[in-house]
């Protein structure tokens, strides 16, 4: 055998010992981890963004609203990153006054879920007749989006867990809504207004569409970060707030922070610890 043969026979030799590592690889089950874009805001330019996120381990994000630019240019580079939309954060405004624009701008990208992410001032119910309204408002909102192939999610902050003779504001937009709207919980949030974590998934179980993965910092402390920290890394029971997630059938654990002063740090943090601590896999149905 000359030498030529000699090391082609190597090579080949070497490339089927590798093969089965590579398939391995391919066919390792996901975690269903996601990015909120909303965190990256301030992290250079949409590229660099979906860089940060490819570079975390993490293939799917939930963007906000359009990321200004348009829905061919947004898949361009979601493509380029291997990266798929999982649910996008859309203004009530922009929901109440052209659904049919969002869905074909969503659907033009690949994703299925659209987010209430917040309520302006003037949005927001003062009683509990008002959340009652709103979630009835929200609920013909869902049903509408679901002929349309999307889903419809509600995403809270602290204000819509005041209590109104023992039910939270929360709880009585749901409750109005009917089984088509679905909860996107903050936790970070929802500790914050005094709520426990694990409690609100129970309440909510079989109506998740996902979490946002986020901590609180230690009283007094990441005051210039708004107080959060990173996943794992604050105040918040993990241990015990992700079999609770798991038992209320939530799909997607969104990594977010609100004002990191290292978005990139924060993300990879998040991303690593839910990588480690989770259990869950994707579902061979989700987006990948």
């Amino acid at each position: 055998m000359n030498t030529a043969t000699c090391r082609t026979a190597t090579l080949a030799l070497m490339l089927l010992v590798a093969l089965p590592v590579f398939a391995g690889e391919t066919a390792r089950p996901q975690k269903p981890i996601a990015v909120q874009m909303y965190t990256l805001r301030n992290a250079g330019s949409l590229d660099q963004q979906l860089k940060i996120v490819h570079d975390a381990g993490v293939g799917a994000v939930e963007t906000v609203g359009t990321q200004d630019v348009s829905a061919a240019e947004l898949k361009q580079l979601l493509d380029r990153y291997s990266i798929k939309v999982i649910s996008s954060h859309v203004q009530l405004a922009d929901l109440r006054n052209d659904l049919d624009g969002v869905v074909a701008f969503n659907r033009s990208i690949g994703n299925t879920t659209l987010v209430v992410p917040y309520l302006d001032k003037k949005d927001r119910p003062t009683d509990a007749a008002g959340w009652t309204a709103l979630g009835q408002e929200l609920g013909r909102m869902a049903t509408r989006a679901g002929t349309k192939g999307m889903q419809l999610a509600y995403h809270n902050h602290d204000f819509e867990l005041v209590d109104f003779n023992g039910r939270t504001g929360l709880e009585l937009l749901f409750a109005a809504a009917g089984p088509d709207l679905r909860s996107e919980l903050d936790l970070a949030w929802v500790a914050r207004a005094g709520h426990d974590p694990v409690v609100m998934l129970g309440k909510f179980r079989g109506h998740v569409f996902a979490v946002h993965a986020k901590d609180n910092a230690p009283k007094g402390q990441a005051e210039d970060e708004g107080g959060f920290a990173a996943v794992g890394q604050g105040v918040l029971d993990w241990n015990a707030i992700l079999p609770a997630a798991a038992a209320a059938g939530v799909q997607w654990y969104i990594v977010e922070h609100d004002q990191p002063r290292d978005p990139a740090k924060v993300i990879q943090t998040g991303a690593d610890y839910l990588r480690e601590h989770l259990t869950v896999s994707l579902p061979a149905s989700a987006p990948r």
